[in-house]
């Protein structure tokens, strides 16, 4: 699995073809699917006023940016922070689309063209629009969804709303990278997953477990669930072939 970038953006405003800047740059490292505890955050100086309704939704005023720096003085360390991953953005389009505005007004001293150039990207609202067509998918809502903890969120923040989404999308994916593996592949998942946590050996003289083993009825409405979970995945159930080599 390639390292992963969350990220997430504040902005003075919704529209870079206005003169809208970022304000600030929140984004957490993810390797296989653990976040490491790398992480680039950095509020900029967008050197214009920033609309009053941005202000009520991440509550970053002028006055709190005026010593910081500029977009152009972090781009490069930006940059490498975020090369070769793939980002994690929720409506990606519109973090995307400030980030390659930034790059554009660095010109010939930008570090890169477009941000498209050096990272590949996964935008987490179309994934959950699929998952979840018809309802409503802003984080908040997803949050509620998979029963994750944003009390902390009152107003919103790049760095929060990164670690949020790392939750939210470790939740819309969760299970999937088994389901359709190879038995082997599957088998050897497990394997280290189980290696994980701490193995403690039971005491020897621990009572005789019970063994309780299906009946013939259960049996077969089991290998019919299983009959039908083939059908609908196209012949890659894992548990029937696991069954099948067994």
């Amino acid at each position: 699995m390639p390292r992963q970038i969350i990220l997430d953006t504040e902005t003075t405003g919704l529209e870079p073809s206005q003169g809208h800047r970022i304000i600030e740059i929140g984004a957490v490292e993810m390797l296989n699917r653990r976040l490491t505890g790398n992480r680039f955050h950095q509020y900029l100086n967008p050197e214009r006023e920033i609309d009053a309704g941005a202000v009520e939704v991440h509550g970053i005023t002028n006055e709190m940016l005026v010593d910081k720096p500029r977009f152009a003085d972090i781009a490069a360390d930006f940059l490498a922070f975020v090369q070769g991953a793939e980002l994690v953005i929720h409506n990606a389009p519109f973090d995307t689309g400030f980030i390659n505005s930034e790059f554009r007004l660095l010109g010939e001293t930008a570090p890169a063209t477009s941000i498209e150039t050096v990272c590949t990207v996964l935008d987490t609202l179309r994934l959950a629009r699929k998952l979840r067509p018809g309802q409503k998918n802003d984080l908040d809502s997803l949050c509620r969804h998979y029963n994750i903890d944003n009390a902390q969120r009152s107003l919103h923040g790049a760095l929060l709303d990164a670690e949020i989404l790392a939750d939210v999308y470790l939740a819309m994916t969760g299970g999937q990278a088994m389901l359709f593996q190879e038995p082997g592949e599957a088998a050897s998942a497990a394997k280290q997953s189980v290696s994980a946590h701490t193995i403690r050996r039971l005491d020897d003289n621990r009572p005789a477990l019970v063994v309780m083993r299906a009946t013939d009825e259960e049996l077969a409405g089991h290998a019919k669930i299983l009959g039908e979970i083939d059908k609908k995945s196209g012949g890659k159930c894992v548990w029937k072939e696991l069954e099948t080599t067994q």
